[in-house]
């Protein structure tokens, strides 16, 4: 005799990157023990390719190596409220003495992405030319961050290129995706300082998953303000 199934809910949320509407629901335990391997591990990689799992998973989602990284931490956030509880506990160091850890619990629906207001894609690099600019995916974002390069303005660069929609001139608008990744590089070491400045600025302004709260120190009575940015933040 067949055991009874258990009915899952299903919700809706819009993406940050582009408000399309995606269905999603919590997820089961046989997904859960992904999530706890990878955090017991403590290496920040393996959270991100469990939680990409979870989302193809939990989700209606079938591009999820193209979705933004800021779209994949608020997806996961989502499914994880939904699935295990409505806040979490991390622990946070105060900064006015760098060293106090106070655990602080964090309601998970106020964690939001924040969107920096003059955050653009399209980058005016000349009177001329101009570049337009893409997030960084889940593949793009672990070897950035995750990687085993110790050269970080390689990294930074490696990163640009593969963020690169199109560059335009006068005349033209040239598609980046069939672009080799050598021949972008190449073109932003013609670049001066200033115009690699706006293409870095793109990735310091995109959007981010942050919270900010207020803390005081046990230890010596000062009020901290800390914002808490990117998922394995969540996770400690």
């Amino acid at each position: 005799m067949a055991l009874p199934k258990l009915n899952v809910p299903k919700y809706k949320l819009k993406l940050p990157s582009d408000n399309r509407t995606v269905n999603f629901r919590p997820f089961l335990v046989k997904e859960e023990k992904l999530l706890l391997l990878a955090t017991e591990t403590g290496n920040e990689s393996e959270i991100v390719v469990a939680v990409k799992d979870i989302i193809k998973s939990c989700t209606d989602i079938t591009d999820v190596d193209k979705l933004a990284t800021f779209d994949i931490e608020y997806l996961f956030l989502q499914i994880r409220t939904k699935s295990v509880g409505e806040s979490v506990e991390v622990n946070v160091t105060c900064p006015d003495d760098d060293e106090t850890e106070v655990k602080v619990t964090i309601p998970l629906d106020e964690i939001k992405v924040v969107k920096t207001r003059g955050h653009k894609k399209d980058i005016k690099l000349s009177s001329d030319v101009a570049i337009s600019m893409t997030y960084p995916n889940l593949e793009s974002f672990v070897s950035m961050n995750f990687g085993e390069s110790d050269n970080q303005v390689d990294q930074i660069f490696q990163m640009a290129a593969s963020c690169v929609e199109s560059i335009s001139d006068e005349n033209q608008v040239y598609d980046c995706s069939t672009v080799p990744k050598k021949e972008l590089l190449e073109f932003f070491d013609q670049l001066n300082s200033k115009q690699f400045g706006e293409i870095q600025k793109f990735f310091e302004t995109m959007p981010k998953l942050s919270h900010t709260l207020k803390v005081t120190n046990p230890n010596t009575g000062v009020e901290n303000e800390i914002v808490i940015e990117g998922l394995a933040s969540f996770f400690e």
